[in-house]
């Protein structure tokens, strides 16, 4: 009875793993006072941004970066966040996101 109650959980857990994501394009730049990166996946998520460090070699040294990326959600909608990271925080933008 014990095997049949492992098998079955098992089982369960099999048919609930979510299928293999492939990563179709990656890209990476990284230069010493800046970056660039994109990559996109085979379940339609992908994420490109890219970072540039301000004010080098002081006690303001920041990093300032903007990007976006983009997932398909389980209701088949597609959702786009841009974003701005930089001394101010983290300022995401999106059609699906409340506006203060």
């Amino acid at each position: 009875m014990k095997f049949l109650i492992v098998f079955v959980a098992l089982f369960a857990l099999a048919v609930a793993a979510p299928a293999e994501v492939e990563i179709v394009r990656q890209v990476l730049d990284v230069q010493p006072d800046s970056y660039k990166e994109e990559t996109v996946l085979s379940d339609g998520t992908s994420s490109q941004s890219e970072g540039v460090l301000n004010n080098v070699g002081t006690e303001q040294e920041s990093l300032a970066v903007k990007g976006s990326y983009s997932f398909v959600a389980d209701d088949g909608v597609t959702y786009t966040v841009n974003y701005i990271a930089d001394e101010n925080g983290f300022q995401p933008q999106g059609a699906h996101l409340p506006v203060a």
